[in-house]
């Protein structure tokens, strides 16, 4: 700033004080600006990471849910005498928290919290944070007694590249990424289902394009009905000559295009093609599609169909099922 000296050079410090003035106010507005726009790309490459791995962002934020009465081992990363919550949803977020899903594997996988005050006895409230050795063959406590109260609820979390697995047709592989978080116990039936080595009975026996209602995005057209079509395919995850229990009711989003939903409380599921949001909370949603892969899906919906009336709805069916198989994927899809 210029010293007030005397009137001669008072004009003179005004117009060097101007620009000065406006020079600074530019940097500094450019200063805000580019905080502003370095935080938007942060965010919008978050926002990037999570496509990328097929996964929508939730509409509450994201879950953090567990299996109660579950106890899974692993190597310890953080020891629960030491590291204490109210509740399970802080140890969760608390291996979340090792698991930014930007540089890879998370450092922790496993969380288990003791949360049944009587179970639990001097232990409650312990959060004990885990590696796996195999995080889609997770560890756990074997021979407790039917009946018996297991203080523990567990859950896993899947960081970039991990908890995918292959849905192997014959028009190539559909790469999903499990939920865990969401869906844990949808997830821990589909890991059963991967032990087995084989998915006999596995199957898509419904394909409804897009129509006219929605475009290659999966955004509705203005204006435009909801189906039939309903873009969408359906099959069974069930393997023959094992028992199905019914799955709860678990996370249930808007469902967006490559999302994994149950029908009900299983086995049928299907894969969204679309966007959904008139169907609303409807659906347990287990897994997402890796984008890269939805043209396999929309490869099987312009498979031969025949159309069907299923309890007063109108929907088209494969004239050939298409059969595949869940396997694992042995490294990171996503590069």
């Amino acid at each position: 700033m210029g010293r007030r000296q005397n009137e001669a050079n008072l004009i003179l410090s005004h117009r060097l004080i101007l620009p000065l003035v406006c020079f600074a106010s530019c940097g500094l507005a450019y200063a805000l600006l580019s905080a502003v726009l370095t935080n938007a790309r942060s965010r919008v490459s978050e926002f990037g990471t999570l496509v990328e791995h097929g996964v929508a962002a939730q509409d509450d934020g994201g879950c953090c849910s567990g299996v109660e009465n579950l106890e899974l081992w692993g190597a310890a990363v953080k020891w629960g005498s030491e590291f204490k919550f109210n509740n399970s949803q802080g140890c969760c977020n608390a291996c979340k928290s090792m698991c930014s899903g930007k540089d890879g594997p998370c450092l922790c996988d496993t969380w288990v919290f003791c949360g049944n005050r009587e179970a639990c006895g001097s232990k409650f409230g312990e959060c004990w944070l885990k590696k796996q050795k195999d995080s889609l063959a997770p560890e756990r406590q074997e021979g407790v007694p039917p009946g018996e109260v297991v203080g523990w609820t567990s859950g896993l979390i899947f960081g970039r590249g991990e908890g995918i697995i292959g849905m192997e047709t014959e028009y190539g592989t559909l790469h999903i990424k499990l939920l865990p978080d969401c869906a844990p116990h949808s997830v821990a039936y589909i890991l059963e289902l991967l032990a087995l080595h084989h998915c006999a009975g596995c199957q898509f026996y419904r394909a409804e394009s897009r129509g006219q209602s929605w475009d290659s995005e999966g955004n509705h057209i203005e204006n435009a009905g909801f189906g039939p079509p309903y873009a969408l395919i359906q099959g069974v995850l069930e393997a023959q000559g094992t028992t199905f229990n019914q799955l709860p009711v678990e996370h249930c989003p808007i469902l967006r295009r490559g999302s994994v939903a149950w029908i009900g409380s299983g086995p049928a599921f299907f894969i969204s093609l679309a966007d959904h949001s008139e169907w609303k909370h409807e659906y347990t949603v287990f897994a997402s599609v890796l984008p890269e892969d939805m043209h396999i899906a929309e490869k099987i919906t312009a498979l031969p169909t025949i159309s069907d009336v299923w309890n007063n709805v109108n929907v088209t069916v494969l004239e050939k099922p298409v059969p595949f198989l869940l396997r694992r994927i042995q490294k990171s899809h996503v590069g």
